[in-house]
Formats: C-alpha cells, sequence, structure tokens
C-alpha cells in the first residue's frame, strides 16, 4: 500500500493490488472505529476491487439481472446494486462529520462537486440530475450516461465507503444489473468519451480537488 503525504489528520493511501470487497469492508470498519475512538486519523483510501456487484439497503432483487456472473456482496451503504472492477477507481472515505458540521446532506453535495471538478481536468463536464444518484454526463440527443457513483455509510458521525469513477472499466460488465436501480439511461466511462488519462493522473486530480472543496474543514 503506497501513500501520499498526507494533509494535516487525513491519510491519503493507494493500494497497487486489487482488494476483495470483504477485505475492505473489515478495513474500514476498523479505522471508523479507531477514528471515533480517537485512535486514528481520518482516510481517503484508492483502490480497484476484482470484477463484483454489491448491493446497497435499498436494492431490488430484480434489478440483478445475471447473478451468477460476479460475486454479489449485500453492503450496509445507502443505494441499489453498483458493480466495482478493475479499471474503476473506488475512493473509500473516512471523514468525521462531528468536526465538519455533522450535515450528510452537505457532504453528499461535497463528494459530487469533488467528482464534478476532477472530471473537468479531463475535459468531462459531468453533473448532477435531480432525482438520479451519482454524476452524469450529456451525450447528446436527449442521452445521459452515468459517469461516477456514490454510495456511503455514516456510524457515529464518522463517514465509510464513497465513490467510484469509472475511467476505464469493462462497461459491458454493468450489463448484469441496472445500476442504482436507474432504468433507461447508459454508463460511461473517461475512456469511453475520449479521455485517456492514466489512474494515477485521476489520482492526482483526486487529491487536488479534495483539497479544493474539504480544504477549510482540514485547515480547521
Amino acid at each position: 500500500m503506497l501513500e501520499f503525504s498526507h494533509a494535516k489528520r487525513i491519510d491519503w493511501q493507494i493500494s497497487d493490488a486489487e482488494v476483495d470487497y470483504p477485505t475492505a469492508v473489515a478495513t474500514m470498519e476498523s479505522r471508523v472505529a479507531a477514528i471515533h475512538a480517537g485512535r486514528a486519523d481520518e482516510l481517503v483510501w484508492l483502490i480497484e476491487h476484482p470484477p463484483l456487484y454489491t448491493a446497497g439497503t435499498s436494492a431490488k432483487t430484480e434489478d440483478l439481472l445475471t447473478p451468477d456472473r460476479f460475486p454479489v456482496y449485500q453492503t450496509g451503504r445507502g443505494g441499489q446494486y453498483t458493480y466495482h472492477g478493475p479499471g474503476q477507481r473506488v475512493v473509500y472515505v473516512m471523514l468525521d462529520l462531528s468536526r465538519r458540521g455533522a450535515d450528510i446532506r452537505r457532504y453528499i453535495r461535497q463528494l459530487e462537486e469533488w467528482l464534478i471538478r476532477t472530471l473537468a481536468h479531463f475535459g468531462v463536464d459531468g453533473g448532477r440530475r435531480e432525482g438520479r444518484v451519482g454524476i452524469w454526463v450529456d451525450r447528446g440527443g436527449g442521452r445521459e450516461d452515468k459517469i461516477a457513483a456514490i454510495g456511503v455509510r455514516v456510524r457515529h458521525w464518522v463517514t465509510y465507503h464513497g465513490i467510484a469513477l469509472n475511467v476505464d472499466p469493462d462497461l459491458s460488465h454493468f450489463d448484469g444489473i441496472v445500476p442504482c436501480g436507474i432504468r433507461g439511461h447508459g454508463v460511461t466511462s473517461l475512456w469511453a468519451l475520449g479521455s485517456t488519462p492514466t489512474m494515477a493522473e485521476v489520482d492526482i486530480a483526486l487529491r487536488t480537488e479534495f483539497d479544493t472543496v474539504f480544504g477549510a474543514e482540514e485547515r480547521q
């Protein structure tokens, strides 16, 4: 596991190897407990998973279209079915909201803004859509595709789970689910849109824009 030099009271870590989902969840839960107890700094953890589906607390059975394709994990985060796999940057964010205003809605807006600003580094105009979770891009002709997902959980005002940005995943892997329960729209990635950054370049943009969006809280 590599580490960025971290901002004050926030560790930044990148895992080079793919991390299986149960290990990721156990790691997050341990860190969340330590943050709440004052025994660990906040953490932003950047990883990739092997191909898998996760079912959030609102997942509907009929939205899992091919249940035998990849492992399926029940998870405590909000939302419905989501795909994770190679080429997708998953960022698990463990922040103490008790010292950041204790406002979950504001935190979700910050995650959205973080993704939008990161996408802008690569010439992609991502945005929010009323009634649809995640970040979307306009493909023209009335078509809109999802490029990033958001799913969070909060325990004792400490956040975990987080965001997933499609850099260059196999988009056909999303065919096994109705992503986030939203029908009638597609899924895209930076590479599918013609922008071809490396994962390291995406990580640098994420780091830069995290400071932009969350920097005021970091300096408190």
